[in-house]
């Protein structure tokens, strides 16, 4: 074979082609046997070309783990032996590598059987030889040898400390140096206890001299492995980093700001940075160097990139330092806010127009992250943003408008009360005379709006005026963002967006019909915005005029156009939801389409390339650059709007059958399939839609008569597919919203179905809402091995709130038989209450445990002790959701606590008593503490010392913004009165004029104003005389009101 193997393999290295295919085809046959691996190692040894001896080895590597048990032990001395010699002697240093290759394969067959002993002492020797390709390939083979037996270096570790050290200061070479780089990143995966952890930590200080001197010296790929080093250290399980977390920061803020450095080593710099920030934040804030980051990266903000090119700008300094302020703001907001508002400050009146720019764009960056601090200090930060956006420059004014968009953003609803000071800022910015601002005005616009309500009227003319005319005489781009603000203004008008919907709609007319590539985004947002205007203005008026659009719509997939797709599927998720059953006409034509989108190829694949499979030929035989990744990932593509499309259609299925119900039953199969699957989908925004659209279906399906046995059972089955995917999804899902998705649908289903059909689930729903309490499901797990401080916590507003509702759900459904449940609960929801967490995490606690007394009754009463400190504590918070919670949490304690609560009456009497005064600003709170009065006196009036709390109590009514609180307070007062309590009558003149604002006001519901109407109709009967005068001495609408709900008793 030796002699015939020979001539294929040069043949086999030859240009032509056909030369090539005959010599692989006989070289895969021989191959197959044993035999092959001697006449291969043969002409590794003797062959002249070295092309030969490189092609023998690539060989061998391919062959090798496959023939190696087959073989004698002569023939595996002989391998072993000729591929040693190959390594040290052999004088092609591409021979050498893919010998060194092939030591690797077989090592992982051998050295765990003692088949191989003198391997480590040949590397270890080699590795402190005075040449330098000895040194270089020992080290090569120390790196691909941790791939395949990586836990036998663990013993040697401390030898090979003094190795690498030695070699990574190597000033003969180079390549010496490099090498030893990637062999030190190579055992990173293999450190996890102190000692090796200790002996690792030495490696940093030499490994930072190597890089500051190849930087030096021009060699920015050597620095680059360095990063690559530092990056595995942050992901490492193992506590690697320790204090020389310091002077690895130090170097790369040294890096990153060094402008006579290479753009790529710069953004490997800041990415790093990015990377602590946000995976061991808590080491940033542990040694001081949150500071010393902000003071590099804020300045970085006003470079700016002189490449057009789309790939240089993605790596530009000022957007990757914006990225590592967002990333640090969301990790360590309270770390952050400080110095950032203190850049911000100082430089918006900068004379160089870059840092007032910056001074902006800084405030924007960080409006997420520290969002809840900056609510409070909102006038400071406004102020600077609103003067940029009349800079002279257009770069600062495109600033200010992309922070307002971020402020509106993240810091809802608080910035809403600033919409005096916005909205005229935002008119005249979207008349700037710059393109770019322009277009960062809609944005701006659009987020703000978008939560309005009637504060956006007075302002509507002139904006849409100004709008309209933008989207007939804009370019194409700024038309895309006009039509986003125009749907903003449309959600918040409502119905006073009339006047404009009929100018809206014939112009989307026009943008609905264009086929052109570059139109096609245009038309998407054109077919969104009908979908918009159509939601603001109602069925009445849409009903008749809604058939073009949806034919229009419709014709648009016949369009190769993800985003069309996306945005055509919620274009019809709108229109279902205003048409109702009314929109069944349209399911045949819509249903499939969204299945269609559900069911694409979204292009994501991983392809492996794995070289040992015989099915893949000799391909790449004649190069050996990447044998070192024994399978390696060829392709990995995410075609984003395919997913957008995906995720659009799979929340289309669940409108579709929320709004048409039974007529949806054709699909139910088909829908339900895609949903099961859509909720273990790869991509979060998928799955987050899938969780959303199954209690859709859910709901649809249980809409249907259950007339017989098989609906039924279909509605059975049904509630057992979504119960145990939300039940999965709560644990095992990695994220928050979608957990946070699937524990709003359990407690919606819960409330929906009663206790009986989802008694089966409890006791897995009650172990997932316990993990999820005690922070320990897949979505809770931070990658960071460094433990949080507790005043570092952030309220997990997304996550949290969801899961604290699943208790009143279970409360109401179960009454006082939750109580062992909550028993069970109790310890980690109170975890969430303590001093050092947020305010918001403590009112959740509050307002959660108020709903469960109020569900499960006299049961609390065994909790008081615990619970009614927090409330007291919490009823002089500073924050008024805090006030108000804790109101509402102190009544209901009160009214189902019996003799425990009874207690504390005075202790909340006290504390409840300023929420009454001048200084509470808040109606809300003012409502709820009178709601907790009225709760107090129903069922113990004995306790309360009337003469003082009612005139205090009648004075805070009628309720100005809680009407959740009318029925308490009402029936409070009702019972008095029925009561004929001696500390009620005197006040009637009081009630009556209270009672007169409540018939009359349209926020009342008619239960109360009955209740009222009683009250009325007996005081009446029993005082008539007495009464006349006072029902006299009331407005004319307000005595016919009162009279004619006193005369329905």
């Amino acid at each position: 074979m030796a002699q015939s193997l020979e001539l294929l393999l040069i043949q086999f290295l030859m240009p032509d082609n056909d030369a090539r295919r005959q010599a692989e085809e006989q070289i895969k046959r021989l191959a197959r046997d044993p035999t092959v691996v001697p006449s291969l190692v043969h002409h590794l040894r003797t062959a002249k070309s070295p092309n030969v001896r490189q092609l023998s080895a690539v060989l061998l590597r391919k062959k090798v783990t496959s023939h190696w048990p087959k073989l004698s032990r002569p023939d595996k001395a002989s391998l072993k032996s000729a591929l040693l010699d190959s390594i040290t002697l052999d004088n092609s240093s591409l021979v050498r590598r893919a010998s060194a290759n092939v030591v690797s394969v077989i090592a992982k067959c051998a050295v765990p059987g003692g088949e191989w002993p003198d391997l480590l002492p040949f590397l270890f020797q080699c590795s402190q030889s005075s040449q330098e390709e000895h040194r270089e390939v020992a080290l090569i083979l120390f790196s691909s040898l941790t791939e395949t037996i990586g836990p036998t270096f663990q013993s040697h570790l401390a030898n090979l400390q003094s190795i690498l050290l030695k070699c990574l200061q190597d000033e003969s070479s180079s390549r010496v140096r490099v090498a030893a780089l990637k062999a030190v990143g190579s055992f990173i995966e293999f450190i996890n206890d102190g000692g090796d952890v200790k002996i690792f930590r030495e490696f940093i200080p030499p490994i930072l001299n190597v890089s500051r001197q190849c930087l030096a010296n021009g060699e920015d790929d050597v620095a680059s492995i360095a990063f690559e080093i530092f990056d595995e250290l942050i992901e490492s399980p193992a506590p690697l980093l320790g204090d020389s977390v310091r002077s690895i920061v130090q170097f790369s803020l040294e890096v990153c700001s060094s402008q006579n450095l290479e753009v790529n080593i710069r953004h490997q710099a800041i990415q790093l940075i990015s990377w602590l920030a946000k995976y061991k934040a808590s080491i940033l804030k542990k040694h001081k160097l949150v500071i010393p980051i902000l003071q590099v990266m804020c300045p970085l903000l006003t470079e700016t990139s002189n490449g057009e090119d789309d790939d240089d700008a993605d790596l530009a300094a000022d957007r990757a330092a914006a990225e590592v302020i967002d990333t640090m703001a969301i990790n360590l907001p309270r770390q952050v806010f400080g110095p950032i508002i203190e850049f911000s400050s100082v430089n918006c009146q900068n004379p160089n127009p870059k840092f007032r720019e910056a001074a902006v764009t800084a405030l924007g960056v960080v409006s997420e992250g520290c969002s809840e601090i900056m609510k409070g200090k909102l006038e400071d930060c406004l102020r600077i943003v609103l003067e940029a956006l009349k800079d002279q420059e257009q770069m600062v004014r495109g600033a200010g408008s992309f922070a307002l968009g971020q402020f509106a953003e993240h810091l809802q609803t608080e910035i809403l009360a600033h919409y005096g000071s916005v909205l005229p800022c935002i008119l005249n910015a979207v008349e700037d005379p710059s393109d770019e601002v322009k277009e960062k005005s809609y944005y701006a616009l659009a987020a703000f709006c978008e939560d309005m309500g009637p504060e956006i009227l007075p302002y509507l003319e002139p904006l849409m005026a100004r709008l309209i005319t933008s989207l007939q005489t804009s370019p194409r781009n700024l038309q895309e963002t006009c039509m986003s603000a125009i749907g903003s203004l449309a959600s918040a008008a409502e119905g006073a967006f009339i006047p404009y919907a009929e100018k809206v709609l014939e112009l989307m007319k026009g943008f609905m019909v264009l086929t052109n590539d570059p139109d096609l985004v245009a038309r998407a947002r054109a077919t969104e915005l009908v979908g918009i205007v159509a939601m603001a203005v109602g069925r009445t008026r849409m009903e008749n005029i809604i058939p073009p659009f949806i034919e229009a719509a419709l014709s648009g997939f016949t369009l190769d156009f993800s985003e069309l797709r996306e945005y055509t599927h919620g274009f019809f998720s709108n229109i279902a939801e205003i048409l109702d059953a009314g929109f069944t006409q349209y399911l045949p034509h819509v249903v499939p389409l969204a299945f269609v989108s559900c069911n694409l190829d979204d292009g994501s694949a991983v392809d492996i390339d794995d070289s040992d499979d015989d099915e893949n030929g000799l391909g790449g035989v004649s190069s050996d650059e990447d044998t070192e990744d024994r399978a390696r990932v060829r392709n990995i593509s995410v075609r984003t709007g395919v997913l957008d499309e995906k995720a659009a259609a799979t929340q289309a299925l669940g409108y579709f059958a929320l709004h048409t119900k039974s007529a949806f039953a054709p699909y139910f199969e088909e829908a339900l399939k895609i949903l099961v699957r859509h909720s273990g989908y790869f991509h979060e925004d998928v799955r987050l839609q899938a969780v959303i659209s199954l209690k859709h279906i859910l709901t649809a399906i249980r809409s249907i008569p259950s007339e017989n046995a098989e609906i039924s059972e279909k509605q059975k089955d049904v509630l057992d597919t979504v119960m145990n995917i939300y039940i999965k999804t709560m644990i095992e899902d990695d994220d928050k919203e979608v957990v946070a998705q699937a524990c709003m649908g359990v407690a919606d289903i819960v409330r929906d179905c009663g206790y009986a059909p989802v008694e089966p689930y409890m006791p897995k729903l009650a172990e997932a809402t316990l993990t999820l309490l005690r922070e320990e499901s897949s979505c809770q797990q931070v990658e960071s091995d460094d433990e949080a401080e507790d005043d570092d916590v952030n309220h997990d507003e997304v996550l949290m709130d969801a899961v604290s509702d699943l208790l009143p759900a279970f409360a109401k459904v179960m009454g006082p038989y939750f109580d062992p449940i909550l028993r069970s609960f109790f310890d980690p929801l109170m975890k969430f209450s303590k001093g050092s967490r947020p305010p918001q995490d403590r009112t959740m606690v509050v307002a959660c445990l108020a709903e469960v007394a109020q569900e499960m009754g006299p049961p609390i009463s065994s909790y008081i002790d615990r619970i009614m400190p927090l409330v007291l504590k919490e009823l002089a918070s500073s924050d008024a959701t805090n006030r108000r919670n804790a109101a509402f949490c102190a009544g209901e304690l009160c009214k189902n606590g019996g003799a425990i609560a009874l207690r504390y009456y005075g202790d909340v009497l006290r504390a409840l008593y300023p929420l009454f005064g001048d200084s509470e600003s808040d109606d809300a709170v003012r409502d709820n503490a009178a709601g907790a009065v009225a709760r107090m006196i129903l069922v113990q009036p004995q306790a309360i010392p009337l003469n003082q709390v009612l005139p205090v109590f009648l004075k805070s009514l009628p309720l100005k913004e809680d009407r959740e609180e009318s029925m308490s307070v009402y029936s409070c007062i009702y019972n008095l009165i029925l009561s004929a309590n001696s500390h009620i009558l005197p006040l009637v003149p009081d009630v009556i004029h209270i009672f007169a604002q409540v018939v009359v006001s349209p926020d009342e519901n008619d239960d109360v104003k009955t209740l009222i109407g009683s009250a009325i109709s007996h005081l009446v009967s029993v005082y008539g005389q007495q009464m006349q005068p006072i029902l006299a001495a009331l407005p004319p609408a307000h005595a016919s009101a009162l009279a004619a709900f006193a005369s329905k008793r």
